[in-house]
């Protein structure tokens, strides 16, 4: 790493103490960084990295809410707005307990080059909250809800702050937020959030978007060496939206998907996982996907383990930050492992990439791979300025054309700098470049 860069990561740390997700996100990003401040040394005389790695605004609040016996809760929220230099902060809201500011700052800043590769004219933002909505009931997730967009509303709008969903905040979740939202305002504003039911301001393919385009960015990344997902033995993590929807796209591209899992365990299914039963499990009925094998014959599953176990020749990252580790990895390899693509943000461990790098496997980066959900988002906010609704076919279209290019950028720009097929690296000069062009031309804002 240059000299340069390791002086601005060295203020990033001191500045961050104990964000280490945030921490591996900056690491990641500045590692290929070097090549492109050779060439474009006005970055680093504007201070465009410093500006970079500080977000715009970072709000925490207070979110109390009162549960269904009556007793006060008291969660914490955030939305960490990270850059606007190419429009309107964007990004989604994360229910989890896990949440804390380090994680929606790391997930903020992944979002600000996620954003620049789509093309499209967004900035990039997180939040959520530490908030867990397992077991909770509709009522206490709506008071939660209401009371979150309680605080959130005065920071959001359609030209300022756009936020939309991700993990614990599905379809429903966005309503009340939506709701809340329009009670208080009193103004319809359709595009202040996205991922909206379709007969109210959403979107057709926004709710398969980030899985399907993950599956189509592996397809194009195979492509490249005369490969494609028929016939492929395919391993998917994670059970809720992304992967479901990454599963019925890889199915359909004629990969066989024979696993996926959830917190507690994973399935697996050698017959091919049959989506019927995947989404009433998961979707309607809201349980573990143990029951998925309980209602499968043949099926079988596996409790408190990841189910990198089982062997794959593509697999499909769809759960969470650092999930698939350097052991995994090696196990996979062994096994044939061929491509992985990101469905989740950073899933995969540091140490993983390199060893998946040097060992040949394609590999794409969540910031390109799982780009489709927030580019679909953005046609969302297209459809809603114009006071429109396209069919599922042309958006699905405009989607695949997105990824695309996407794919493509990220490939020529790994050739431009020298190292052709390192996707990370394209990924990261590309959304960078983009976005401290913007940057310069804005001045010092």
């Amino acid at each position: 790493m240059q000299v340069q860069l390791e002086r601005v990561l060295e203020q990033v740390l001191a500045r961050n103490p104990g964000e280490r997700e945030f921490h591996q996100a900056v690491t990641e990003v500045f590692e290929s960084l070097g090549p492109v401040l050779e060439r474009n040394p006005q970055y680093v005389d504007a201070a465009v990295l410093e500006r970079l790695c500080e977000p715009e605004r970072q709000i925490i609040f207070r979110v109390p809410w009162v549960d269904d016996a009556g007793q006060v809760r008291i969660n914490r929220g955030f939305r960490v707005e990270f850059n606007s230099a190419l429009g309107p902060f964007k990004g989604g809201l994360r229910f989890h307990p896990s949440v804390y500011l380090g994680i929606v700052k790391f997930l903020g800043f992944e979002q600000v080059f996620k954003n620049s590769l789509t093309g499209m004219p967004i900035g990039g933002a997180k939040g959520g909250s530490d908030f867990d909505p397992r077991g909770r009931s509709a009522g206490e997730v709506m008071r939660f809800c209401q009371s979150f967009m309680t605080e959130l509303y005065r920071h959001i709008g359609e030209y300022t702050d756009v936020p939309a969903g991700d993990i614990g905040v599905g379809g429903r979740e966005i309503g009340w937020l939506f709701g809340q939202y329009k009670r208080i305002t009193n103004r319809y504003e359709s595009g202040v959030i996205t991922g909206k039911g379709v007969t109210w301001g959403g979107s057709l393919v926004r709710t398969e978007a980030t899985g399907y385009g993950t599956v189509l960015f592996a397809e194009r990344m195979l492509a490249t060496r005369g490969l494609g997902l028929d016939g492929m033995r395919v391993v998917v993590s994670g059970s809720g939206n992304v992967a479901i929807h990454a599963i019925e796209k890889a199915q359909a591209l004629g990969g066989h998907v024979v696993a996926c899992s959830d917190s507690l365990g994973y399935v697996v299914d050698e017959a091919g996982i049959d989506l019927e039963v995947l989404r009433q499990v998961r979707d309607v009925e809201r349980l573990p996907v143990e029951q998925y094998a309980a209602r499968r014959s043949g099926a079988h599953y596996v409790p408190s383990a990841r189910v990198w176990q089982v062997d794959a020749q593509v697999a499909l990252p769809c759960a969470t930050q650092n999930e698939l580790d350097e052991t995994d990895v090696k196990r996979l390899v062994e096994s044939g492992l061929l491509a992985v693509a990101e469905g989740a943000n950073m899933p995969t461990t540091p140490e993983a990439v390199a060893l998946l790098q040097s060992a040949g496997v394609l590999y794409a980066p969540g910031k390109a791979a799982n780009a489709g959900g927030v580019a679909t988002s953005a046609l969302e906010m297209q459809q809603n300025a114009s006071r429109d609704a396209w069919s599922f076919e042309h958006t699905e279209e405009r989607l695949a054309g997105i990824m695309a290019r996407i794919h493509d950028s990220c490939a020529e720009t790994a050739e431009e700098y020298g190292d052709p097929g390192n996707y990370v690296l394209g990924a990261n000069i590309a959304g960078f470049t983009k976005v401290a062009d913007a940057m310069l031309a804005l001045g010092v804002v």
